[in-house]
């Protein structure tokens, strides 16, 4: 399908961090982007590579910055990882280094979270790693149990500067261990289809937003998306030019598809 021609009703996948808000700031226009979106009853899913928070904690903290996103159209790396690992091993159990995003994901598909023999272990963001937590991780990766980690991210951001994130302890327990782990995250296409599943949308008429060319861009085109690349985060019109892939659409921000969320594709776009 031409991405000119109308589509019969678009769903949008929209990531979070540099495309909704900056830390805890609005980026402008977006809570009129998502007030169209609502009002014109268009499906759409907010991501995030973030395990930290649960989508509860996540709608508080966006509200705060003035944007109303119900708790069942936010979709987490801790959500999608939970989903595949009921899929893999329903009722299974898990040692897991995260927060409270993870642990209540994992219980909530029925997980057993031990040190004793689990499964898995399951690696997630948190902001106070603990050498005796990834010490127990490592052993226990060691002793056998498969080594699953909720999204690649070597950093995360913060008013002071960067923070290790998921990626950087995931790359220490390897180093110790010689075992790898399978991410679940961005840019896993993975996290797209468990997002596409749990709105139960399809890839011919869902659109990815983005401000990454090497995780939301990449995923986005590896689930069969239309994307679109906004400048209010990371990439730029230049960075976007050291890639050998393209958005199919580079926007100034999600306030450019106000009016258009219906045709975001619509003559004249650039």
């Amino acid at each position: 399908m031409s991405t000119n021609e109308a589509n019969p009703g678009w769903t949008y996948l929209i990531d979070m961090d540099g495309v909704l808000v900056h830390e805890e700031h609005l980026i402008p226009g977006a809570d009129v982007f998502l007030s169209e979106l609502r009002g014109a009853g268009i499906p759409f899913m907010v991501l995030t590579n973030n395990s930290i928070r649960t989508p509860r904690d996540l709608r508080a903290r966006l509200l705060r910055t003035g944007l109303d996103v119900p708790e069942d159209s936010i979709w987490t790396s801790a959500l999608a990882t939970a989903t595949f690992l009921a899929s893999q091993r329903p009722g299974g159990s898990a040692y897991v280094v995260g927060e409270s995003g993870l642990t209540t994901a994992l219980h909530d598909i029925g997980y057993v979270l031990t040190e004793n023999e689990p499964d898995y272990v399951v690696l997630g963001e948190t902001r106070t790693y603990s050498f005796e937590a990834i010490t127990t991780a490592i052993r226990l990766v060691e002793k056998g149990a498969r080594f699953i980690a909720t999204n690649p991210d070597p950093t995360g951001p913060s008013r002071a500067g960067s923070l290790p994130a998921t990626g950087s302890v995931a790359a220490l327990i390897s180093r110790a261990t010689g075992r790898d782990p399978y991410y679940v995250g961005k840019p896993n296409a993975l996290m797209m289809r468990s997002a596409l599943r749990a709105i139960g949308a399809h890839s011919e008429n869902t659109l990815m937003i983005g401000d990454r060319m090497d995780t939301d861009i990449v995923c986005g085109l590896e689930a069969g998306l239309q994307t679109i690349l906004v400048l209010t985060g990371i990439s730029t019109r230049d960075s976007v030019e050291l890639f050998p892939y393209r958005p199919t659409v580079v926007l100034e921000s999600v306030a450019d598809l106000v009016d258009h969320t219906a045709d975001p594709f619509s003559t004249g776009r650039n």
